[in-house]
Parts: C-alpha cells; structure tokens; sequence
C-alpha cells in the first residue's frame, strides 16, 4: 500500500492539526452548498476506519517515495553485460511464486541507514521493498505468465467511471514484515521503481512514467496497460489496446535471454496481491451511490478462475449495479434539470386551500431526483435539488423556503411567461471526481472539498477531528428576524406565564403568531407600496412612459391597496388587544368583524396572473423598467426576495388563516367564546378560498388560451375559428404525442371543452410558434379507435365513444400489444367530408389512458348537455344484415309502423305489449325503397324494384289471407322515386323517371278524390279500375333528386338548383334570382346537390349537401348573415323546430335554425332517415352487430319544458 505519511512531506502531522476532520468537512459542504452534509453518504463514512493492510503493494499511480522524493526509474542496461543476469539488488523473485517461509521473517532494520527525524510522527510503515540480501527463487528458466489476470466485470458501468472496485486477485509478492514502524529503504532503492522494456519513452531517451488518464474517473487505482496507450511525447491516447510490434513487444512474450528484468513489469507495479481493504471492505466515494445498502456485498468478487471467492453474491452485485446507472451524469445540473422536467409528473396540488395548477410536490421532487442519479441517499437528492431551485429552476408556491422534502411542500416550475428564461448550468461538486491527476482512492488529496475525502479518510485509518468552526447559514428569507424574540413566553414576565397552565401557553403562543404574522404582511403590503408602487408613479423616478404608467401599476399591482386597508385595520385591533391584556382572552370576535370585508382578496387573486404577465412583459422590452427592478431587489428591505414572492403574499396569507384560527380552536377552553367564533370565521374564510380558486382559475384558463390563440398558425385557407378567447370555453388537457413508436419529434395535443387541436412547435427568431398539424376536430366528431380496448365497460353495451347509440350486448377484452414494438397508439379520427384519420403515440400507457379518460369525460359531459331530446328505440335485434329497413311509414294515427325492407313489407305496433313480439311480414315484395300511404283513399304506394304499385290498406291486415287484396296493381315502372302530397287543393303523386341529361315527372291524381271512401276505393280494386290516373307531365333537361310541392308549384331540386314548376301552364323557372350577387357561392360550387326545401315565417329554408341558408318568395337572399356549412354530407333533412336535422350515414347534425349554431351530434353507422313529422323523426342505424335498430327522436317534449 503506497505510505500515506511519506506523501504529506516531512512536517506532516496526523490527526492534530494536518488534515480537515469531519467537522471541517461538513463546515465546508455547508458554506459551499447551503447545508450540511448529509449523514450516511456511503459505507465508508458510517463505518469504522479498517487498520492498513500491511501487505498493501505499491500502486502504479504512486509517484513519490520517501520525503516527497520522485523515484526515477532504473538505469538502462545494455544487452550482454554483468548485470543483465543479475538486477542490481540481486535478484528478481519469479512472477506469479509464492515467497517461501524464509521470506516472511522478520528482518533487522540496517544500522547504516538515517534516522527518521520525527519517528513519533510516522504510524504506518514504509512501502514494502525487494530485499537484496535474501535468497533468490528456485528457479529463473520457467517462461513469465501474464502480469496479472485480466479484470473481471465492473460493478458500474457508468461511462463516467472507468474502472470498479471489484478487483482480481494478483499473484502475491515478497512482503517484509512490519518492523519499527519507520522503514528506510536502501540508497540505491531510490532506482528500483517499475521499468521494463515495455516503458514508454521519448525520441529523445526520456522515460514517460506509468500514470492514469487524468480525463477519467476511476473508482480504482489500477492501471491496465491495455486501457491507454500514450505517444512518443508521452501523450496519453485512452480507450485503445496496445498493439504488438517490434517496436512494443507483447508483454506476453519472454526475453530471448530468459530473464526477467527486462520484460517483464515490476513486482510493485504489476505482481500484486488484494489487499485487506480491497478483499475486505467495500469502500464507495462521494460519488458511488448507486447501490442500495442491501444490495451490495460484504465483499468484492474475483473470477473464480483465479480464486475461488467464499461469497456467491458479489456477481449479482454487478449485474444490479449496471442496472442502477445513472440516467445522464448526474454532476451537470443542466443534463439533470432537463431529465427533471421531462419527467416530472405536474399537476393541481392543493396546499392551505389553494389549488396550484402544474405543481409538484418536494417529495416528488427527491423521489425522481433520486431516481436519476440512482441512489437511495434522500440527503444527497436534496441538496442537488437545493442547486437547481437556487438557479431558480423552480421555486415554492409561497416563495418561503427552498427544496424539501415533504409531501406538503408545493413547487411549481418557473413560468417566465416570455422567451428570456435562462437555462440551468453548473457543475454539482458532491457527483464529480477530483480535479487533481494525483488524488486517488490511496491518496489524501490536498482539497478539503475533494469528493473521495472521507473515504481516503476511512481507507487510511484517519479519525477526522474538529477543524474549521461551523458558520450558521445566511441564505434565510428572514435572516435579520429573530423569531425566538416573538415568542409570547419571552414578551410576558415570568410571573405572568407562570399563571397560566401548559395548555392556555401553546394558546398565547398561536394568537401571538397570528398577530406578528399579520404584522409582517401589512410591513410586505406596505412595502410594495412605498418601493414599488409610489415609485413607478413618481414622474421622476418611473421608467414606465406617462401615457401607460397607471395602467400598468393597476394591472400588476391590481388592488393591493384595498386588501392593505382591511389587514392594516385588523392588525391594529389585534395589536390593541394585545395590549389590553398580555394573555389573550379571545380573538375570534375580531376576525368575524373583518372576514367579511375580505372580497379584495377575491379580485387581487382573479388578476394576479395578468400583473405577472405584464411586469415580465415590461421587464423584457424596458431596459430602464429592468434596472429599476434588479435595483430594487437588492435593496435591505427587500429581504432577497424577488417582487414575485411579494405579489402571491396576499393568497397565501388567506390560505394561512383558517390553519392558525384552528390551532386556537384547539387550545381553547369550552366556556370560552373562542369555541363558537373562530368556526364561524374559519367556515367563511374557506368560503372566500373557494371563490379565489374558482377565480383565479378562470383567470389562468382564460390568460393561457388568449396566449394560445395568439400563438396559432394555419396554414393558408384552412383558419377555423375556435372561439378560445369566448369566457366559457376551457383548455381541459394537453401533451406531447409523437408521430410514430419510436420518433423524438413531437406532436403537441390540446383538448378544449368542444374541440381536439393539434400542433407542432416551432422556434422563429427565438419565439414559439404553433403550427396546426391538422384541422382540428370537434369533440362530436371525434372518434377514438382504441378507447374500447383502453377502458372496456364490462357488462355494458359496445358503441362508438362519441355516440348516444348503444349497440349490442358484448364485452370488449382488450387485445394484448407490444409496446416495444408498437408503442401506445391513439388513432384520431375526424368524422364528416372534411375528416381524417391519424394515429399518435403516447409514451406510456398511463398517458394514453388518461387522454381517453379526458376525452371521453368530455363527451359525456357535451352529450349530457346536449339534453335537447328523448330518444326511443322502437325496434332492434329484428331485422339483420341481409334484410335492411330501407323506409318506414306509420299509419292508424301512429300506433303502427309499416316497414319497407329488403325482403317485404312488415308491420309492427309502434308500443309493443311484450318485448317478444316482433314484427310481422305481411307482403311478399322484394327490394323495396320507398313506401307511402294515401289514407283518404285506403290505398298504400310501394316502390319495388324501380316499379310503383300499389295495394289496398287492408293488406297490411296479417290476418286476412286473402291473395286478391295482397295482389300488386303497377301503376309506372322505370321510377327512380315518387312524392305524394297536396298541391292546388288536389292530392296528387308525383312519379320521377330521371337521367344523367334529363328527367320526366308524371303527376298522378287518385281516382274519385273528389268522395274518398274507402269501400269504393275496395271496389275500384276489385274492378281493376285504375288507382291513379293522370293530371300532368312535364319534362325537365337535367337530373332530379327531390320534389317539394307548394300552394300552386312544384318545386323540383335538380342539378341545376331548385326549379319552379307551374302545374298550370308548365313554365319552369329558378327559385334563386340570378340579379342577387350574394348568392354567386352557389353559383360557383360544383358538384353539390340541393336536397330538401322547408317554409318558415315566409322565407324558405334551402338545404343543400354543402351548406343552408334563407332566401324569400323572390329568391333573393334573406338573413345574409346566417348560413350553415354542414360537416359532412347530408342525404336528408328533418325539421323539428327550433332544430334542423342533417342525416349522413356516420352521423346526425343537429342545428339550431335561428342562430346556425351547432347544437349536437349523434354518431352511429349507416344512419338513415325514414320519417318525419312534427312530433317526432325515425331513423334507422347499424348496431355493432350489423342488426338495424330503429330509434325515435322527440323534441316536443323537451321544447315544452323549455
């Protein structure tokens, strides 16, 4: 072991007054970093001091011998002379021999040789030396094993560190026994230190000695000649074996002589044993906390290839050990701040009452600090937490104190508000290696600061002493106050408190608080008044320009001044009843005088977050605003505390109360009125509380979605007005979201209350802009593929997430996937003609589960106020996927439903008695699309198969079997649809056959209208007299695809438009006057299709698959500013007033017809209207087993409530 007094010079004196103790250590530590050094950091410095290994060998890094001396290495002998058979002490005992008995006797200490000049000074013996009086080995002929095996696995595989402690055993050397404790070694040893062929030296002739790389950081002082190679010049190039050549021989070949002298290494350098304290103790640095105590080994492994090792658990050692790396090196604050915030788990925590939104508690803290740099020391976590909070990385909620760890104590991050915040830098001494290339583990280094201090310490059995004296920390907030003079035992005589029992002294003592803490918040309030405010009013002193200089102060002061007013008021009647009387008697009187008059609180609170903005806002574009605030901060009075932990004093003084007012409570007598007025002033302050949460995070809410909405950038043409600065709109989630398993590049996702956004975050000119990834998606149309899998219902009935509709009844198992390989996808999908589809990817599962969780909360929340209707399921289970209801009818005044499906006509009470009656079929027609029924005339209109016929209503009797009545009468083939209804005083039926070029339109009129009975209407069939007859034909060039009748027109929705027809002269013209310049949007849309024509108040109501909108009987525009931009492609309308209701297969869009505002949405699959009426609309939708279920949707019921 290399002698640690002949490293510290010839006055070294242990112990006394030589080295630091531990009092020192921890005086430095606290001076340095702001506390003191925390208990327990490893083994060594808990564990007691182990006695040196006297059989310690001379390390490789050891530089000095005796005194301080260097020892150069020996002289250069030449091939063939006398002393290359014998080296100069005699002799070199073989590499990897056992020394025999002879060889560990105790030898006489030469009487030639100088004294020590302090003997009482020297507890540890010399360097061990080879002996040049014993006798040599057997034998010199036997070829040189390697130099030592090769090192077994680290216990770290930190790539800071380069070597672990777990060393191999090395074959033993000669060892002397200790003598009188001060060994002198021969003159000539000064020449003995290592030298071998394989030496490095220069091109000039100078031997470059053995050192370790100075840029690592080694737990070890063993060098391996194979970890570095160095230059001619003696430059140290690491991480590279050493080749073989002729120039370096391999240290593995033998001499052509056969000698070992000159090729092999030296004995002290390479040939050596464990030591005690390498074989024994398993010491750790400052830095070596990466091993919980558990899990580390009394003793450190070697291969069982060399030695077999008694403890069978070193090897698990290492493999846990690899596994509790450090995630980034945890000495760069910088690269720990940046893993801190990634990691970190923000939300609403609560502290005294008050919510604080992307908060985190200090537990939290030093648990995630601790896991970074993997270590179980919580003091260690601490104190590096203690160095990001004083780079203000992040800061306590009420700007009291620093870090701690205490899951009561609440952080936020700091929040600049503007594009000037500084990065976290530094270097934590405690987590680096020494500087100095000569401190090593066997080494007291010369720096009181050195990370290895202790355990060199420990290792070199030196007891630390007192040294420097302890200085008390001056980095208090409140380092001037003396709190031990406000106490209210030291404010009363002696006699005084001794009148008073133990309990009614902790009762004065929480009232005396109360009233020198309210003291102390009316000294802040006012000085912000006298330093801040009356300042940057002042027009000779304000840097603020004249014509913004108030509004300013009123939005980053707000009205501190009115909450001064009150507190200065019930500080002076607490402080006069203090004097009144020395203790006490009550205090809850005062404060339900003055709680109520608490509301400034309310409004300073709601505008809190606006000061902040403005103040950093100013800061940041006034220079002169700048140094005024960075002069008055370094002000006395100002305590070191920035105008931010003065501005949130007024919130959380209001939530310090009712903590106080309860520990009164709690020392107060039953008799005394205490008992009933401090609840009464607790419960109202709460209640002021609550209100300053609901406030203030309005105010939040509103302040981040303005900043938001400021930010947004669309791209060209695809702006939407999201509405984010509206009062009532909400930013209820966000988050990162990457674009594939294993992409660093980040998508950021914000869910409002009614819309999905999606955007990425670009850096211009030093400020973040948000571009739209895609167009956002409101909630409605918003369908999460995944949320089944992710939040299954059990037991409950599968349907889309955003949907009214349920499905069948069937449980969804979530599928087993790979997030390795597949990661936690989240698949967006935006229903209508503008939609799409992406799939995102959260990092874990918990994120994906908590954005389902938001958005289906959300949906509910929309659906449920979104109460606009009652919704019925006639039919369901019935009619399967190979018999579609394509249309419905009622008749009998509602109380039945005709149905018109694929395979026949059916029929069903609308109220069925018992849930096991179905519908029944009554006619065997295929194929049918359109059903009606002309009661007046008992007759019932079928389109089967493009061919209209018709059938007496009582064929829908089930009950009558009789195949006369249940015969089809055709009435027109070759028809794409038909439209019954009333137009001149006449029913008449409209039968459309339509082209691509041209449509024909024959109206009908039902025989005998003019009587209507329905026995000759029995008979007519009977007769085969014709049902129908002919009234009109008309011709129009273009394809038709809806008919409206009029009072006296028809109205017939083409490709061209909506065509007028005159049923008495046959003249067509356009519905939309071309003269209205208005209405050239329509003009200039292609490809849309008009689709449906309703009259409300005069005007019409004009329904395309694109967009509605208002013209009058003239066909000019009415209401120019209501329009409606439909979301996806309507193929029906349904007018149920005040709404309007868009059918298209994935989805109904309902609407309000007075404002165009969006109302509501139901999605389901392959939606179909089937009938409409005032009371109420049918419409049929796939189920999740692909059955039809046919539903009702009443808005009556609901409008007459309203």
């Amino acid at each position: 072991m290399a002698e640690y007094g002949a490293q510290q010079g010839r006055n070294y004196r242990p112990n006394n007054y030589g080295h630091a103790s531990h009092v020192q250590r921890e005086a430095a530590y606290s001076s340095i970093f702001g506390a003191a050094l925390p208990p327990g950091r490893s083994q060594t410095m808990t564990s007691p001091p182990p006695p040196a290994p006297p059989e310690r060998s001379q390390t490789m890094s050891s530089q000095f011998s005796d005194g301080g001396y260097p020892r150069p290495p020996p002289p250069r002998q030449m091939h063939g002379s006398y002393n290359q058979q014998m080296p100069p002490n005699g002799f070199y005992p073989g590499q990897g021999q056992r020394p025999s008995s002879g060889q560990a006797q105790s030898q006489p200490q030469p009487q030639h040789l100088p004294q020590p000049l302090h003997p009482d000074r020297r507890p540890y013996p010399q360097p061990q030396r080879v002996d040049p009086r014993q006798q040599p080995p057997q034998q010199f002929n036997q070829p040189p094993p390697r130099f030592y095996p090769p090192s077994g696995a680290a216990m770290n595989s930190d790539q800071y560190r380069s070597r672990s402690m777990a060393t191999l055993p090395r074959p033993p050397v000669y060892h002397p026994p200790p003598g009188n404790g001060y060994q002198q070694a021969p003159p000539n040893s000064f020449r003995q230190t290592s030298y071998s062929s394989s030496a490095r030296t220069t091109a000039q002739g100078r031997i470059v000695p053995e050192r370790h790389d100075e840029r690592t950081m080694s737990l070890t002082s063993y060098s391996h000649d194979r970890d570095h190679n160095q230059t001619m010049s003696g430059r140290v190039i690491p991480n590279r074996r050493r080749e073989s050549g002729p120039g370096m021989p391999s240290i593995e070949q033998p001499t052509p002589s056969g000698a070992y002298g000159s090729s092999s290494m030296s004995h002290a350098a390479k040939a050596r044993t464990p030591s005690q304290t390498s074989a024994s103790l398993h010491t750790m640095s400052m830095t070596s906390t990466i091993v919980a105590p558990s899990e580390r080994s009394e003793t450190l492994h070697s291969r069982p290839s060399v030695r077999e090792s008694p403890n069978t658990t070193a090897q698990n050692t290492v493999v846990t050990a690899q596994r509790r790396t450090p995630l980034v090196y945890p000495a760069l604050l910088s690269r720990v701040a940046d893993t801190f915030r990634e990691r970190i788990g923000v939300g609403e925590r609560s502290k005294n009452e008050l919510a604080y939104k992307s908060a985190f508690t200090g537990q939290e803290a030093v648990d995630l600090i601790s896991y970074i740099i993997k270590t179980t020391d919580r003091n260690l976590a601490l104190l590096l937490g203690r160095a990001l909070d004083a780079q203000k990385f992040f800061h306590d909620v009420t700007y009291d104190h620093r870090l701690r760890d205490s899951p009561q104590e609440i952080y936020q991050f700091r929040e600049t508000l503007m594009e000037d915040s500084s990065d976290v830098n530094g270097v934590f001494t405690l987590l680096t290696e020494c500087y100095s290339p000569t401190c090593t583990r066997d080494r007291l280094c010369y720096s009181i600061a050195c990370p290895r201090r202790l355990e060199q310490q420990a290792r070199l059995n030196l007891k630390p002493q007192p040294g420097l004296k302890r200085e008390d920390s001056r980095s208090s907030l409140h380092g001037d106050d003396n709190d031990e003079q406000k106490l209210w035992i030291n404010t009363v005589s002696k006699a005084i408190a001794d009148s008073v029992d133990d309990r009614e002294k902790k009762r004065q003592e929480v009232i005396c608080e109360i009233m020198y803490t309210e003291r102390d918040f009316v000294k802040d309030l006012e000085y912000l008044r006298d330093f801040w405010m009356n300042p940057l009013r002042s027009p000779n002193t304000s840097p603020i320009p004249e014509h913004r200089r108030e509004k300013f102060i009123r939005t980053v002061f707000s009205n501190l001044l009115d909450v001064h007013l009150v507190n200065s008021k019930l500080a002076q009647d607490m402080n006069r009843r203090q004097a009144l009387n020395p203790v006490v008697k009550n205090v809850g009187d005062i404060f339900l005088e003055f709680v109520p008059r608490f509301d400034p609180f309310i409004k300073y609170g709601s505008n809190q977050l606006y000061g902040k903005y403005e103040f950093e806002k100013e800061r940041a574009s006034n220079p002169g605003f700048s140094k005024f605030v960075d002069e008055t901060e370094r002000l006395k009075e100002s305590r070191k505390l920035e105008l931010n932990g003065y501005l949130t004093k007024p919130t959380t003084r209001l939530a310090r109360y009712p903590l106080l007012l309860e520990n009164v409570v709690k020392y107060t007598a039953d008799d005394n009125p205490d008992k009933q007025d401090i609840p009464k002033a607790i419960a109202l302050i709460r209640d002021f509380l609550s209100r300053v949460n609901i406030e203030s995070g309005k105010s939040e809410n509103h302040f981040n979605l303005m900043q938001l909405n400021q930010q947004l950038k669309f791209r060209q043409g695809e702006y939407v007005d999201l509405k984010l600065t509206e009062e009532s709109r909400q930013l209820l989630f966000k988050g990162a979201l990457k674009k594939g398993p294993t992409d660093n590049s980040d998508i950021q996702a914000f869910l409002f209350d009614h819309a999905m956004l999606l955007v990425r975050i670009k850096v211009i000119n030093k400020r973040e802009e948000l571009k739209v990834y895609r167009k956002p998606i409101p909630l409605e149309l918003l369908v999460i593929t995944q949320m089944e899998e992710v939040i299954p219902r059990a037991g409950i009935s599968k349907r889309p997430s955003s949907s009214l509709i349920p499905g069948a009844k069937s449980t969804v198992v979530a599928p087993k996937a790979d997030p390795a390989t597949k990661g936690f996808p989240i698949t967006f999908r935006h229903l209508g003609k503008r939609g799409y589809e992406i799939t995102l990817y959260a990092t874990t599962q918990v994120q994906r589960r908590k954005w389902m969780e938001h958005i289906e909360s959300q949906q509910a929340a929309l659906r449920e106020r979104s109460n606009i209707y009652t919704k019925a399921v006639l039919s369901e289970g019935f009619f399967t996927t190979g018999n579609r209801v394509n249309c419905l009818v009622p008749i009998d005044g509602g109380r039945k439903l005709v149905y018109g499906t694929d395979a026949g006509i059916y029929v069903s009470d609308r109220r069925q008695k018992e849930p096991s009656i179905k519908p029944k079929r009554v006619l065997d027609v295929t194929n049918v699309t359109q059903i009606d029924v002309l009661e007046e005339y008992a007759m019932l209109l079928v389109l089967t198969n493009k061919t209209l016929v018709s059938f007496p209503i009582e064929a829908l009797d089930s009950g009558d079997n009789q195949s006369l009545i249940k015969r089809p009468k055709k009435i027109q083939g070759h028809t794409n649809f038909f439209k019954a209804g009333v137009c001149l005083g006449r029913h008449l039926v409209c039968c459309v056959r339509s082209s691509t070029l041209s449509s024909t339109i024959k109206v009908l009129e039902p025989s005998n209208s003019a009587q209507g009975k329905k026995k000759q209407a029995f008979k007519m069939f009977q007769g085969g007299q014709d049902a129908l007859k002919p009234f009109k034909e008309f011709y129009i060039p273009t394809e038709s695809s809806s008919i409206h009748f009029l009072k006296s027109k028809l109205c017939v929705g083409c490709a061209r438009g909506f065509e007028v027809v005159s049923l008495e002269t046959l003249e067509t013209q356009s519905l939309l006057d071309q003269a209205d310049t208005s209405l050239d949007f329509v003009q200039r849309k292609e490809n849309i299709k008009p689709i449906h024509i309703e009259r409300l108040n005069g005007e019409f109501l004009l329904n395309y698959t694109d967009f509605s909108f208002f013209v009058n009987r003239n066909g000019w525009r009415a209401r120019p500013d209501w329009k409606i931009t439909w979301e996806g492609q309507p193929q029906s309308f349904a007018l149920s007033y005040p709404y309007i209701l868009a059918f298209e297969p994935s989805f109904i869009e309902i609407r309000n017809v007075e404002t165009s505002a969006m109302v509501h949405i139901l999605t389901a699959k392959n939606v179909r209207m089937l009938h409409s009426s005032t009371r109420e609309i049918l419409y049929a939708y796939e189920d999740e087993a692909g059955e039809d279920t046919i539903a009702s949707l009443d808005f009556w019921a609901k409008t007459q409530q309203l």
